[in-house]
């Protein structure tokens, strides 16, 4: 959907907090996402409510999964730019090409804790009974490249790629269309 037409339905957005217009769900201020600039850059008929945590942010969302109330919120990362995307409550099953936001769960958490229970943006790539191919740094399923993992974090830590096999049922190999995105490529992210 084009941004542009969130206006149209802000209203259907609206909470008593929001009067008539519509309400923005953004992350917790200390994340520096700037939510509020954007929508006054984008004129949008928005008033921004950020919340308090990530913890926060993910209860809003299944309130509202539960509720089965629309919501907006922003995604801004190098892993899928320039994105709009329209939140559909589910668990799968998944299609590839499907975008879907999960909470992070992989064993990234050891060395960086922050990451635990993090929202996260991708586009699905793999599914279950899929093949992972890897030959040195290059990953491919069913023998289609789907990208390159990088040696190391921006920070230096290393990153191994992902193990070839089999996608186990159940799960999905998601990936961001960056080169620097941190996803499925990569052992410390896993599959979904």
């Amino acid at each position: 959907p084009d941004w542009k037409a969130l206006n149209e339905c802000a209203a259907k957005f609206a909470t008593p907090e929001t009067g008539e217009k519509g309400r923005f769900l953004g992350g917790p201020v200390d994340w520096l996402k700037h939510d509020q600039e954007k929508v006054d850059a984008l004129g949008m008929n928005f008033v921004v409510v950020n919340a308090g945590s990530a913890a926060a942010l993910w209860a809003e969302i299944a309130a509202a999964e539960k509720d089965k109330t629309p919501i907006v919120l922003f995604n801004w990362t190098p892993s899928l730019p320039y994105r709009v995307a329209w939140l559909q409550a589910g668990s799968g099953p998944w299609q590839r090409g499907e975008l879907i936001v999960y909470r992070f769960d992989g064993p990234a958490q050891a060395f960086a804790p922050g990451l635990r229970g993090q929202p996260l943006f991708k586009q699905v790539r793999g599914l279950p009974g899929d093949v992972i191919s890897v030959a040195g740094r290059d990953v491919a399923i069913n023998g289609e490249p789907v990208g390159r993992a990088k040696p190391a974090t921006h920070d230096g830590h290393p990153l191994a790629p992902i193990a070839g096999g089999r996608i186990p049922p159940g799960h999905y190999y998601v990936q961001g269309s960056s080169p620097d995105a941190f996803d499925s490529r990569y052992q410390a992210s896993g599959l979904v």
